[in-house]
Parts: C-alpha cells; sequence; structure tokens
C-alpha cells in the first residue's frame, strides 16, 4: 500500500486536502468520485516498499521509451481528445493501457503536472530525453492555435515517417550483417579445428611450405595457444570502435564516409534531404515561427554536415534572407530540386506545402533504394566471400599438390 495526497472539491464547490492510502492513485480517485466529489490532482507521498518496488525502481531507473510507443501516444491521444474526452482523463486511459513501467510514470507525473495548472507542452518539456523538442514545439504550437489533436496527429505522422525509413534501412543491411557474422564465425571454426589437421600432416610429412599457408598456419597457432589474449584483442579493438563511434570525431568521420563512399552518397543525402524538408513543413504548418522551426529542424537533422548548413540558413533567414539560397549554395548536400522548390514556396507562399512534397518525393525514393539495397550489396559480398575462400584453399591446397607432383 501507497500513501496518496489528494486535493478534491466538494459538491458545493469547497476544497480541501487530505491523505488515503491505497494501492494505487486509480483506487484513490475512484473512493473520491463515489462520495460525489471531483479530484482535482493525486500525488504520491510515500510508495509502498518490497521487492516489487525495488523491482519498479530499476525499472524506471533503466527504461526508455520506443519510437513506436511515442507515436501510438500521439496517435491515440489526438484521437481521444477530439473524441471530447479531456487531457487529464485521456492521459489516465493512455497510462492504465501501456506496459512500460517507465513510460507509465511519466504519464501519471504529467497528469499531477496539468491538474497543478501546467500546461500540456510544459509538462513534456519535463521530459527531453522522451520527447524531443520538435514534439514539444508542434505541441505547445496546438495548444496555443487550440487544434492540439490535430498537431498531435500531425507529430505522429512525423515521428511515423521517420521511424520507417529508419525500420527499412536496418531491414536492408540484416543481410549483409548476417552473413559477414556466419563468414567470421567459419573462419575461427576452419583455424581453430580445421588448419591443425592439416599443418600436423605437412609437419610429418616435411612440405614445404608457401608463405600464403605459413600465413594461414601463424594466424591458427595464434588463435589456439593465445585464445584469451585474443578475445580480449577482439573485445578491445569492437569496444574501441563502439566509444570511437560515438565522439565527436568518430561521428563526422562515419559521416564524412556515408556522403563519399558511391554505395551510401545517394541515399544519405535523400534520407537527410526528407528529413529537413519533412520536419520544416510539419513545423510550419502547426504554425511554429519560421526561424524557431529552422533551429528545431537543426536540432532533429543528426548529420553535422547538414546542421551545420541550418545553422546559417537560421543566421540568413533572421537576417532576412530567403533559406532557399542558402540550400542552393550547397549542392553537394541538398540537391538542386530541394532548394528550387523551397523558392517556388517563399514566391507563392506555399513554403510547407512546397517542403511536404520535397519530403514525400524523397521518402518515396528512399523506399526504393532500401528495397534495392541488398541487392547492390550482394555482389560485394559474393565478392568478398570468393576472395577469402578463394585465399584459404588455395594456402591449404597448394602443399597438397607440391606433395602430390613430389610423388
Amino acid at each position: 500500500m501507497s500513501l496518496f495526497k489528494y486535493k478534491a472539491l466538494k459538491s458545493n464547490g469547497e476544497s480541501y486536502e487530505a491523505k488515503m492510502e491505497a494501492k494505487d492513485k486509480f483506487v484513490v480517485k475512484a473512493k473520491i468520485e463515489e462520495s460525489g466529489e471531483q479530484v482535482i490532482f493525486i500525488e504520491v507521498v510515500r510508495k509502498s516498499k518490497g521487492f516489487k518496488s525495488i523491482v519498479s525502481k530499476i525499472d524506471v531507473f533503466l527504461g526508455t521509451v520506443k519510437e513506436h510507443d511515442k507515436i501510438l501516444f500521439a496517435r491515440n491521444l489526438g484521437l481521444m481528445i477530439r473524441s471530447g474526452l479531456s487531457l487529464t482523463r485521456a492521459l489516465s486511459v493512455l497510462e492504465r493501457q501501456t506496459k512500460n513501467k517507465f513510460f507509465k510514470k511519466i504519464l501519471a507525473d504529467m497528469q499531477t503536472s496539468i491538474s497543478k495548472g501546467n500546461s500540456f507542452h510544459q509538462s513534456l518539456q519535463d521530459y527531453p530525453k522522451v520527447f524531443p523538442n520538435l514534439f514539444v514545439s508542434m505541441v505547445a504550437s496546438g495548444e496555443g492555435s487550440g487544434n492540439l489533436s490535430e498537431s498531435l496527429d500531425a507529430v505522429a505522422s512525423q515521428l511515423e515517417r521517420t521511424y520507417l525509413i529508419k525500420k527499412k534501412i536496418k531491414g536492408a543491411m540484416i543481410y549483409p550483417a548476417v552473413i559477414i557474422s556466419l563468414i567470421g564465425v567459419l573462419g575461427i571454426l576452419m583455424l581453430y579445428f580445421v588448419v591443425p589437421t592439416l599443418t600436423s600432416t605437412f609437419k610429418d610429412l616435411g612440405v614445404e611450405l608457401p608463405l600464403s599457408t605459413q600465413f594461414v598456419i601463424a594466424i591458427s597457432d595464434f588463435l589456439r595457444f593465445h585464445t584469451i589474449l585474443t578475445l580480449g584483442v577482439l573485445v578491445g579493438v569492437f569496444g574501441s570502435g563502439a566509444y570511437a563511434l560515438k565522439t565527436k570525431w568518430g561521428k563526422k568521420s562515419i559521416e564524412f564516409v556515408l556522403l563519399k563512399v558511391p554505395l551510401f552518397s545517394p541515399i544519405t543525402k535523400e534520407i537527410n534531404s526528407a528529413r529537413t524538408a519533412r520536419t520544416l513543413s510539419s513545423l510550419l504548418s502547426s504554425g511554429v515561427e519560421y526561424v524557431e522551426a529552422i533551429r528545431i529542424t537543426r536540432d532533429v537533422v543528426q548529420n553535422s554536415y547538414y546542421r551545420k548548413v541550418l545553422e546559417e540558413a537560421e543566421e540568413k533567414v533572421q537576417k532576412g534572407e530567403p533559406i532557399s539560397k542558402v540550400l542552393l549554395s550547397y549542392e553537394k548536400l541538398y540537391p538542386i530540386f530541394v532548394g528550387e522548390m523551397a523558392s517556388v514556396g517563399e514566391e507563392t507562399g506555399n513554403l510547407a506545402q512546397m517542403f511536404g512534397n520535397v519530403a514525400d518525393f524523397y521518402e518515396n525514393d528512399v523506399q526504393e533504394r532500401t528495397k534495392n539495397l541488398s541487392t547492390l550489396i550482394e555482389p560485394l559480398l559474393m565478392a568478398f566471400i570468393g576472395v577469402a575462400v578463394g585465399f584459404f584453399a588455395i594456402s591449404m591446397l597448394t602443399p597438397t599438390y607440391s606433395l602430390v607432383d613430389a610423388i
């Protein structure tokens, strides 16, 4: 049992505060409403102790909210508000439905915050790691214009498009990753079990070994006799690589490679162009101020090269220059089509719609490219496998042929 503090209104309009022990806040709410009183807010004073409470705290501390959960949250909340439910009531329903304990706590805290007089977007700002600036700004705009449900639908659509693109790219990379992993495992097994058998045979027969065979045997011997050291080196290499990728230098190096490698460059440029256009379109359509929309888009676009362009665009737009001029000056990052469409939007006064059209175009193109990504990578994988297998076969079979010739 936990102890809750609550504030309620009596039937005569008089407010009062009291405390109650109950299993959860919903029990408290039900008991108050049974007596014909109206709940203003309920907050936890003392949580129940025990193993379940400790597990719950661990779940909350380690918890995250998946992108899919955020999409459903925005979509369902907008639907319930449009159907006539109050914001706190809608949040209460979503809190009961979610199975994510971390998200459940967030929804409960937001209800308390709103009950105390804070706006919805202010309660979202308390969780910047869950609700990005894009989410908060569009909600704030919706609250200001009285179109909160429409803003939530726009947020859900924006998040969903981004989520689907990421999902398609990850799906396209699964096949190459699985193939490379299997090749790596098979190679280690061959070096650990097969090569030693052949090595002992060659030594017994006194066969002269070529350099390639000596190289393979040396790797096999090192792997067998220094297994722990090898594992330590592998863990160190992968760990250092993972850490390096999280640093500013590492991220920028990956971004540079993705923009320069022919296989990935087109899709990288189209993804960032689509993300820029879609975010600007969503924000401008929701009524967010122009410069603020560019600033938020800069935060949404994760590639540092594109962020730099948007930083310049923010400065130029503040001085009265059109964003299309900035976009057209960076043809190596943004295709000419993006800048030209932005220019048309500025001339016609339909900039949000034009950015939406640009986003639709590149999102569809990215989907087609990701479908063919595995097909494009497959020949490279086959070539890599062929070289690896060929090198191993030649290294191991050459001494055998020398032995046959000697006989």
